[in-house]
């Protein structure tokens, strides 16, 4: 089973996403967007980005 995006309104009226395990556990939480287009909008930069390498920067040079 793979993780899911929640989307909810927050207090200020906006709203916000957060990323979810399948168990649940919150990966990371959006800021907040004035509409919800916007906010699917994020979801979907956020699905493509996290697709990107890794870089590991504890690495001596």
């Amino acid at each position: 089973m793979s993780g899911k995006y929640e989307l909810t309104a927050d207090r200020s009226g906006g709203y916000v996403f957060k990323l979810k395990t399948h168990s649940g556990e919150v990966l990371m939480t959006s800021e907040s967007y004035q509409t919800k287009a916007a906010a699917l909008k994020g979801i979907e930069v956020v699905k493509a980005d996290a697709k990107g390498r890794v870089v590991d920067l504890t690495e001596p040079k």
